[in-house]
């Protein structure tokens, strides 16, 4: 009987000590609540982590709605010029109008002074939203080839070498799209007042990726 009741007491006493240490825990997870109470009331607040990590980096997706994607109504020629978009030359839909009845050189000629307005004219708003830019600058004038001239010779008012790489390289991309301008091969002459020297270009995959800093490797044309 002795040892029964020893037993007895032996867990008793295990089990005494295993809720006295119970209860402290359970204290601790009721002060939680009050102790943050104390806190705010006296002025004190509670750190909270931050979540706010500022805006999401800015885009330029070069892509606009459907109705800016296409020209417009205007009964005129639909054309294409290249603007910059994301450090490119992207294509992007205009209209131009010709009067009818030109002799085709004069002609020519007339859509290549139409795609130098478009390229010099501020981009739509929606472009402009997209992140389309120009580089081209207003008043620039071409005229058609002189006396010794190829036929398909196109003369700027400003020498081709005096302009930014940017804006040479969306002329010469847009006028090689173009069936109007393009000369053999989808290369264009250009050249700047006369006298000046004629030089052959290409729009190449290089100079619509990079059109700031790619050469656009001029091949020189001698005169007829």
């Amino acid at each position: 009987m002795r040892a029964v009741r020893a037993v007895r007491a032996v867990r008793t006493t295990r089990r005494h000590a295993s809720g006295a240490g119970r209860r402290p825990r359970r204290m601790g997870l009721l002060l939680l609540p009050l102790l943050a109470t104390a806190l705010a009331g006296c002025g004190i607040r509670a750190t909270q982590v931050p979540t706010d990590f500022g805006p999401a980096p800015s885009r330029l997706p070069c892509s606009l709605p459907a109705a800016e994607s296409t020209a417009s109504a205007d009964p005129g020629i639909p054309v294409q010029v290249f603007l910059v978009c994301a450090e490119q030359l992207v294509a992007v839909d205009r209209s131009v109008r010709i009067s009818g009845g030109a002799a085709e050189a004069e002609r020519r000629v007339a859509v290549a002074q139409s795609l130098l307005d478009e390229l010099s004219a501020k981009p739509t708003s929606p472009e402009t939203t997209a992140g389309y830019s120009t580089g081209v600058r207003e008043g620039l004038r071409v005229v058609g080839p002189d006396a010794r001239d190829p036929e398909n010779t196109f003369r700027l008012s400003v020498p081709p070498k005096r302009l930014g790489p940017a804006e040479l390289a969306q002329i010469i991309c847009t006028f090689a799209d173009s069936e109007a301008t393009a000369a053999d091969n989808g290369t264009i002459i250009l050249g700047g007042p006369a006298a000046t020297p004629l030089n052959r270009y290409t729009c190449t995959t290089g100079l619509r990726t990079h059109p700031a800093s790619q050469d656009p490797e001029p091949k020189a044309v001698g005169k007829s």
